[in-house]
């Protein structure tokens, strides 16, 4: 056998290998990222849920909670008033005219039942942590000052982050929902 076929051989052998190390590189690539979708969409979808019941928290109660028990038991006991609103309009003698609104409690229904009855295998005790592990979101709540008035505000942040360009500066890019500063109930991935 020649120099020259036996240069050609190994040349060939280690273009082989090293296209098999190339395209297998690419395709574990491809697949971290859409485990990272997956497991982004997962975690969206809790913030969701977590959001319907800061709202309805609030609602009722006037203030938002960063206190996961209180915020459970809430969806689990609470209940919404049913209220059905009527207005009257009552003309005067000089021209102008008087609204007379009449507020009727037409009955009550669970927080439960409203929010999460239709979600199958919802499990509220597993709301607060993140999908598939056992670590809590990081929850917050307060009032802060916007425009000389006093609002609430609250912020559900992944504190552990699987897509690594999210853990960036202190996870300042990770998922979350809500503001420590600024009055919204949107999520940073709308």
């Amino acid at each position: 056998m020649s120099k020259t076929k036996i240069f050609s051989i190994l040349f060939f052998v280690a273009a082989v290998v090293i296209g098999y190390f190339f395209v297998d590189s690419i395709a574990y690539d491809i697949q971290q990222e859409k485990k990272i979708q997956r497991e982004e969409a997962r975690v969206i979808n809790k913030l969701k849920l977590i959001r319907s019941g800061m709202i309805a928290y609030q609602r009722v109660n006037g203030q938002y909670t960063s206190d996961w028990d209180k915020l459970i038991n809430f969806i689990d006991t609470g209940e919404f008033y049913l209220t059905e609103r009527s207005e009257t309009i009552i003309q005067r003698d000089y021209g102008g005219d008087s609204v007379v609104i009449n507020i009727d409690t037409l009955g009550t229904i669970p927080v439960y039942d409203s929010l999460y009855a239709d979600i199958p295998n919802f499990n509220l005790k597993k709301l607060p942590y993140k999908p598939g592990t056992k670590i809590k979101f990081d929850a917050f709540a307060d009032k802060i000052i916007k425009g000389s008035v006093k609002v609430d505000v609250f912020e559900v942040k992944d504190p552990n982050p699987i897509n690594p360009k999210r853990r960036e500066n202190n996870n300042e890019k990770a998922l979350r929902v809500g503001s420590r500063s600024e009055v919204t109930t949107s999520g940073n991935w709308e």
